[in-house]
Protein backbone atom coordinates (compact mmCIF):
# COMPACT_ATOMS: atom_id res chain seq x y z
CA UNK A 1 0.00 0.00 0.00
CA UNK A 2 2.53 1.93 0.80
CA UNK A 3 4.22 2.08 -3.01
CA UNK A 4 0.65 3.06 -4.24
CA UNK A 5 0.60 5.62 -2.29
CA UNK A 6 4.26 6.74 -3.42
CA UNK A 7 3.21 6.30 -6.82
CA UNK A 8 -0.08 8.69 -6.64
CA UNK A 9 1.83 11.13 -4.88
CA UNK A 10 4.12 11.14 -7.75
CA UNK A 11 1.21 11.78 -10.31
CA UNK A 12 -0.45 13.97 -8.21
CA UNK A 13 2.43 16.50 -8.07
CA UNK A 14 3.05 16.07 -11.56
CA UNK A 15 -0.38 17.04 -12.56
CA UNK A 16 0.11 20.25 -10.32
CA UNK A 17 3.54 20.83 -11.93
CA UNK A 18 2.19 20.66 -15.19
CA UNK A 19 -1.05 23.16 -14.43
CA UNK A 20 1.44 25.34 -12.52
CA UNK A 21 3.30 25.90 -15.88
CA UNK A 22 0.69 26.02 -18.26
CA UNK A 23 -1.31 28.68 -16.23
CA UNK A 24 2.21 29.88 -15.95
CA UNK A 25 1.96 30.07 -19.94
CA UNK A 26 -1.25 31.31 -20.41
CA UNK A 27 -0.65 34.05 -18.06
CA UNK A 28 2.71 35.21 -19.88
CA UNK A 29 1.20 34.77 -23.27
CA UNK A 30 -2.20 36.14 -23.27
CA UNK A 31 -2.66 39.30 -21.05
CA UNK A 32 -5.52 41.22 -20.47
CA UNK A 33 -6.48 45.06 -20.03
CA UNK A 34 -4.51 45.77 -16.97
CA UNK A 35 -1.49 43.74 -18.69
CA UNK A 36 -2.41 43.89 -22.12
CA UNK A 37 0.39 41.82 -24.71
CA UNK A 38 1.30 45.16 -26.85
CA UNK A 39 1.11 48.13 -25.05
CA UNK A 40 -0.55 51.43 -26.03
CA UNK A 41 2.51 53.18 -25.74
CA UNK A 42 4.39 50.70 -28.48
CA UNK A 43 1.63 51.76 -30.47
CA UNK A 44 1.86 55.59 -30.40
CA UNK A 45 5.69 55.65 -29.56
CA UNK A 46 7.11 53.38 -32.14
CA UNK A 47 4.23 51.71 -34.70
CA UNK A 48 1.97 54.81 -35.57
CA UNK A 49 5.45 57.20 -36.37
CA UNK A 50 7.13 54.63 -38.54
CA UNK A 51 3.84 53.77 -40.35
CA UNK A 52 3.14 57.81 -40.66
CA UNK A 53 6.56 57.85 -41.89
CA UNK A 54 6.06 55.15 -44.81
CA UNK A 55 3.15 57.03 -45.84
CA UNK A 56 4.63 60.47 -46.15
CA UNK A 57 7.40 59.07 -48.26
CA UNK A 58 4.88 57.28 -50.71
CA UNK A 59 2.85 60.05 -50.92
CA UNK A 60 5.80 62.14 -51.67
CA UNK A 61 7.43 59.84 -54.46
CA UNK A 62 3.78 59.66 -55.96
CA UNK A 63 3.73 63.59 -55.74
CA UNK A 64 6.96 64.13 -57.56
CA UNK A 65 5.82 61.58 -60.45
CA UNK A 66 2.38 63.83 -60.80
CA UNK A 67 3.93 66.81 -60.81
CA UNK A 68 6.67 65.56 -63.44
CA UNK A 69 3.59 64.35 -65.71
CA UNK A 70 1.80 67.58 -65.07
CA UNK A 71 4.97 69.63 -66.55
CA UNK A 72 5.20 67.26 -69.53
CA UNK A 73 1.73 67.69 -70.34
CA UNK A 74 2.07 71.12 -69.40
CA UNK A 75 4.97 71.64 -72.13
CA UNK A 76 3.23 69.50 -75.00
CA UNK A 77 -0.02 71.85 -74.36
CA UNK A 78 2.25 75.27 -74.74
CA UNK A 79 4.15 73.18 -77.76
CA UNK A 80 0.53 72.78 -79.56
CA UNK A 81 -0.62 76.12 -79.02
CA UNK A 82 2.61 78.28 -79.91
CA UNK A 83 2.67 75.19 -83.11
CA UNK A 84 -1.05 76.07 -84.01
CA UNK A 85 -0.01 79.36 -86.15
CA UNK A 86 -1.67 79.80 -89.96
CA UNK A 87 0.37 77.31 -91.22
CA UNK A 88 -1.21 74.68 -89.40
CA UNK A 89 -0.58 72.28 -86.45
CA UNK A 90 -2.93 70.74 -83.75
CA UNK A 91 -3.99 71.99 -80.56
CA UNK A 92 -6.55 71.03 -77.62
CA UNK A 93 -8.28 74.25 -77.46
CA UNK A 94 -9.52 76.32 -80.30
CA UNK A 95 -7.68 78.37 -82.48
CA UNK A 96 -8.73 81.43 -84.71
CA UNK A 97 -7.34 80.88 -88.30
CA UNK A 98 -8.34 83.48 -90.66
CA UNK A 99 -8.43 82.55 -94.27
CA UNK A 100 -8.29 85.03 -97.86
CA UNK A 101 -10.49 83.65 -100.44
CA UNK A 102 -8.90 81.33 -102.48
CA UNK A 103 -7.31 79.52 -99.68
CA UNK A 104 -8.07 76.06 -97.82
CA UNK A 105 -8.38 74.54 -94.48
CA UNK A 106 -6.99 71.12 -94.81
CA UNK A 107 -8.47 69.08 -91.70
CA UNK A 108 -7.10 66.02 -90.14
CA UNK A 109 -9.38 63.14 -88.68
CA UNK A 110 -10.87 64.73 -85.50
CA UNK A 111 -10.73 68.00 -86.07
CA UNK A 112 -13.24 70.23 -85.52
CA UNK A 113 -14.08 73.48 -87.29
CA UNK A 114 -16.61 76.40 -86.37
CA UNK A 115 -17.24 78.76 -89.42
CA UNK A 116 -17.68 82.45 -87.21
CA UNK A 117 -17.21 85.11 -90.35
CA UNK A 118 -17.54 84.97 -94.37
CA UNK A 119 -18.43 81.84 -96.32
CA UNK A 120 -16.99 79.04 -97.23
CA UNK A 121 -17.64 75.55 -99.02
CA UNK A 122 -16.59 71.54 -97.53
CA UNK A 123 -14.46 69.99 -100.61
CA UNK A 124 -14.89 66.21 -100.18
CA UNK A 125 -13.58 63.10 -101.81
CA UNK A 126 -16.77 61.16 -100.29
CA UNK A 127 -20.18 61.61 -98.76
CA UNK A 128 -20.81 62.35 -96.39
CA UNK A 129 -17.83 65.53 -95.79
CA UNK A 130 -18.26 66.47 -92.33
CA UNK A 131 -20.40 65.74 -89.62
CA UNK A 132 -22.39 68.67 -88.42
CA UNK A 133 -22.11 67.95 -84.46
CA UNK A 134 -24.49 71.18 -83.73
CA UNK A 135 -27.95 69.84 -85.96
CA UNK A 136 -26.71 65.91 -85.88
CA UNK A 137 -26.51 65.66 -89.71
CA UNK A 138 -24.07 65.81 -92.28
CA UNK A 139 -22.39 67.62 -94.49
CA UNK A 140 -21.32 66.62 -98.68
CA UNK A 141 -19.26 67.38 -100.51
CA UNK A 142 -19.47 71.24 -102.21
CA UNK A 143 -22.02 71.92 -99.31
CA UNK A 144 -21.96 75.68 -97.86
CA UNK A 145 -21.09 75.81 -94.00
CA UNK A 146 -23.05 77.27 -91.19
CA UNK A 147 -22.07 79.88 -89.31
CA UNK A 148 -21.73 79.18 -85.74
CA UNK A 149 -22.22 75.19 -86.14
CA UNK A 150 -19.77 73.01 -85.54
CA UNK A 151 -18.23 70.29 -87.69
CA UNK A 152 -15.99 67.43 -87.02
CA UNK A 153 -13.82 65.82 -89.76
CA UNK A 154 -14.14 61.65 -89.27
CA UNK A 155 -12.52 60.98 -92.38
CA UNK A 156 -9.02 62.16 -93.53
CA UNK A 157 -8.88 64.53 -96.82
CA UNK A 158 -11.43 67.18 -96.12
CA UNK A 159 -10.74 70.63 -97.40
CA UNK A 160 -12.82 74.00 -96.33
CA UNK A 161 -12.26 76.34 -98.86
CA UNK A 162 -12.88 79.90 -98.58
CA UNK A 163 -15.27 82.24 -100.73
CA UNK A 164 -15.55 85.18 -99.11
CA UNK A 165 -12.64 87.72 -99.07
CA UNK A 166 -12.09 87.14 -95.01
CA UNK A 167 -13.36 83.81 -93.50
CA UNK A 168 -12.39 83.21 -89.45
CA UNK A 169 -12.54 79.64 -88.06
CA UNK A 170 -12.46 78.58 -84.79
CA UNK A 171 -10.41 75.21 -85.05
CA UNK A 172 -9.46 72.57 -82.79
CA UNK A 173 -7.24 69.85 -83.86
CA UNK A 174 -4.60 68.65 -86.72
CA UNK A 175 -4.71 70.84 -89.99
CA UNK A 176 -3.12 72.60 -92.61
CA UNK A 177 -3.59 76.25 -94.30
CA UNK A 178 -2.30 76.37 -98.16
Amino acid sequence: MKQNKKWSMRIASFCLAGACLCGGAVLAAGGDESDPLVTLSYLTQTVTPNILKQVDEQAAKRQSELLAQLNTAIADYKMAVEGGGASGGTSASYSVVTLTSGQTLAMGVGCEVMLRVGTATLAANTDPGLIDVSTGGTLNNGGALTANHLYMATIADRTVQATAATVKLLVRGEYTVS
